[in-house]
């Protein structure tokens, strides 16, 4: 069994190895699949008392593929290097967002 270094936790997923672009498209599938609306926010820290990221842009309400969700995704990286950016899914049945996970993180290049 693997042991992943000591370092700071954030959200859903954290507890993995950084996920591959092949596995968040799937993760955005899945958001997409559920009918979930899908948005893209970025901040400058991920402390866990700061509730409120800034959205980028607005919400997808009309993605239809995972290819649209990612290119808003790589907008995002290009334009906010230097902040984590995750992606959050909105149910708008229960008008509350129900999964989120980190995208990118500042200190890494990959993930």
């Amino acid at each position: 069994m693997q042991t992943l270094p000591k370092e700071r936790r954030y959200e859903t997923l954290s507890y993995l190895p950084p996920l591959s672009d092949a596995q968040i498209a799937k993760q955005v599938q899945y958001i997409l699949e559920q009918g979930y609306i899908p948005a893209v926010e970025f901040n400058e820290t991920s402390e866990p008392t700061t509730f409120f990221w800034t959205l980028w842009k607005l919400p997808l309400f009309n993605a239809r593929s995972t290819q649209e969700v990612l290119n808003e995704v790589q907008s995002c990286r290009s334009q906010y290097n230097n902040c984590f950016i995750r992606v959050v899914g909105f149910d708008n049945i229960k008008q509350c967002q129900v999964l989120s996970f980190i995208v990118h993180k500042p200190s890494s290049s990959r993930y």
